[in-house]
């Protein structure tokens, strides 16, 4: 360091606080290169995820997918199932009121009047027609056929006619999505190998109408 003479003028305090100031300063700012920040350069050196990451990510995705996908299809199925409860319980509680109220007769013997004689106005001797009057004072006992929710035939509420086997025999090949005997009331989902519920026994009380995939309708005594 050049020592000052004694001719030299000695530096000023202003002097000496910029160059302090010059010098901390300096060690604050990280220094530039090329003209850029050290943080455009360190975004500029960032990479990506490496091939073992990218393996690791795959592998749990895959896991999380097989634990959800059955738990997602076992939830369809319920639905379904639980549909198909409710519907049956209303188209048979149906038939049941519809028997009550026309002598014990069930509705048919054909699929048209199955549909007619549950939507429709009706006399007791089941003619129909779509407004009340001259007779047709019973019904509607449903607005509509509901459509089968599961087997072969989801979506259809066409209705097959069997009316002579007890329980009726199911033919998905068909297209019909319900199964019906219109003598003995008994009302199924159109598939192959359902299991069908016990007829109920008779009561001390009354004779039941046979049928309705369970229940029983009590005559008039």
């Amino acid at each position: 360091m050049r020592q000052l003479g004694e001719g030299a003028a000695a530096p000023t305090t202003r002097a000496l606080g910029r160059a302090f100031w010059s010098l901390s300063r300096g060690k604050r700012n990280p220094a530039r290169c090329n003209g850029q920040p050290p943080a455009r350069l360190a975004a500029g050196r960032r990479r990506g995820f490496s091939l073992v990451e990218l393996i690791v990510v795959i592998m749990i995705i895959g896991m999380l997918a097989s634990m959800a996908i059955p738990r997602i299809s076992r939830g369809a199925e319920g639905a379904e199932a639980a549909a198909l409860e409710g519907d049956l319980a209303l188209i048979r509680n149906a038939l049941a009121l519809y028997a009550a109220e026309h002598l014990n007769q069930f509705p048919g013997p054909t699929a048209d009047d199955f549909r007619d004689q549950l939507t429709l106005f009706s006399d007791a001797a089941g003619n129909t027609a779509t407004a009340r009057g001259g007779g047709k004072i019973y019904g509607p006992y449903l607005l509509r056929i509901p459509p089968c929710p599961t087997g072969p035939n989801a979506g259809a509420d066409t209705v097959l006619i069997d009316a002579t086997n007890s329980p009726p025999q199911a033919n998905s090949a068909s297209g019909e999505g319900w199964l019906y005997n219109p003598n003995t009331g008994e009302f199924y989902p159109n598939i192959e190998g359902t299991a069908l519920p016990p007829v109920a026994e008779t009561p001390e009380e009354g004779a039941p109408v046979k049928g309705l995939g369970g229940g029983a309708l009590m005559q008039s005594p």
